[in-house]
């Protein structure tokens, strides 16, 4: 299959919540390098919260991640909290009227979080942030569309950019938040936001994978 069903989007919500919750000490560890260390708590925190309110409910993909990106948003501390739910949500009302969720779908989907986040970030790539793993993956799978690759071809690729992104942070400075203020010292650790999307986009993309 080449697309799968907005529809049918809670398995693939429900493995990105069971991913953090697997990830939240090593995302403690990471963020506790060069940061308060909160990063998985918080992280958890909101996923678990979005299990409880809705994981007995049926939902779509779209609907799906506005609904956490609107906890995220407003119930966990942080900046991350602002900057996952502006991500979720603007990829929510891009991916609204899908019916079907193909690869140029996603691309759009993802791209629209990419550009919502950078409205209130000015973060770039570079910079040691999450945008080092969301902008390589943005571009992969729209490389993916415009090759006219189906979501099994373009997911791996997209796992695999989202992959070199992370581990690229852990060669930069920091120009953002809290571990800015450390310049040079924060080179040689990962960004722990960059880690966090790359443990959601992989498993957001293999959810996806088993739907098909």
């Amino acid at each position: 299959m080449s697309a799968f069903s907005n529809a049918n989007g809670k398995p693939v919500l429900l493995k990105m919540v069971k991913a953090i919750q697997e990830n939240k000490a090593y995302l403690g560890e990471v963020d506790g390098l060069i940061g308060d260390g909160d990063h998985g708590m918080n992280m958890n925190k909101g996923f678990t919260l979005f299990e409880k309110e809705f994981g007995e409910q049926e939902f779509g993909f779209s609907e799906g991640v506005f609904n956490l990106g609107n906890i995220l948003f407003s119930q966990i501390g942080g900046s991350m909290g602002p900057i996952y739910g502006t991500i979720f949500m603007d990829m929510s009302d891009a991916g609204e009227d899908f019916d079907e969720i193909s690869t140029a779908e996603l691309a759009q989907m993802l791209a629209a979080g990419l550009e919502g986040l950078q409205g209130i970030v000015e973060a770039q790539v570079g910079d040691k942030t999450l945008v080092d793993t969301l902008s390589p993956a943005v571009d992969s799978l729209k490389a993916s569309a415009e090759a006219g690759e189906d979501l099994q071809t373009a997911l791996p690729k997209m796992k695999e950019a989202a992959q070199k992104g992370m581990e690229s942070t852990k060669d930069l400075v920091a120009k953002f938040g809290r571990s800015s203020r450390l310049g040079e010292r924060s080179r040689g650790v990962l960004d722990a936001g960059s880690v966090s999307c790359c443990i959601i986009l992989q498993a957001m993309a293999d959810g996806i994978l088993e739907t098909l």
